[in-house]
């Protein structure tokens, strides 16, 4: 069962606020994970940004919050990057925020993060890495661009059966400022809105 705390949260959230143009991308991307549930074939999501610190993260534990609040079986949500740095600290900081449950497992300039978000299913396991990297699939997997850096300097992912460019704003540009926290907790609340309202509607 989900926690308590990211189901609350989750269930704050208000879908509406979602502008029409980014629903239709959205919607793409919910029919190709309908068609694939339909099929009983698994769905591989691979969220994709430049460093694979912010917003990667943030939509992999996100979209797999959502599918386990939705009850929406065979999801499995994974994340990198063109170049590996680390899973930020900030990052982390606004996941804990909402609710989630972060045990830091290893050390180092890149260290490791185990995810919790409900009683039952495992963790999601946070490190910085490049999108070929393992544990990522190398094939059969959607593309989802979360920068727009990331997707016009990476035009072909190897092994993605579909692509889909949701970029957002990079909230590392509120790093070090007043604004930090609550540019965080915005870009959080905005892709957790996000996966809710891909998730609410399979």
């Amino acid at each position: 069962m989900l926690f308590s705390e990211i189901r609350a949260y989750l269930e704050s959230l208000n879908i509406g606020t979602i502008p029409k143009d980014r629903q239709t991308v959205l919607t793409e991307l919910r029919n190709y994970i309908a068609g694939k549930s339909a099929r009983s074939e698994p769905v591989s999501l691979m969220f994709i940004c430049t460093h694979n610190s912010r917003r990667s993260h943030l939509g992999q534990v996100w979209a797999q919050a959502a599918a386990a609040h939705y009850d929406i079986p065979g999801i499995r949500a994974f994340s990198g990057g063109t170049e590996a740095t680390a899973c930020n600290p900030r990052t982390v900081a606004a996941l804990k925020r909402a609710g989630f449950v972060i045990i830091r497992s290893s050390e180092g300039e890149n260290p490791t993060y185990k995810i919790l978000f409900d009683e039952a299913l495992p963790p999601v396991i946070a490190f910085s890495k490049v999108y070929d990297q393992h544990p990522n699939p190398d094939q059969s997997f959607a593309a989802l661009m979360t920068c727009s850096h990331a997707d016009e300097n990476c035009p072909y992912i190897p092994g993605a059966e579909k692509r889909f460019a949701i970029t957002y704003t990079d909230p590392k540009e509120s790093d070090g400022t007043p604004a930090e926290t609550s540019t965080y907790d915005a870009r959080c609340r905005q892709i957790a809105t996000e996966m809710k309202y891909l998730f609410s509607k399979i």
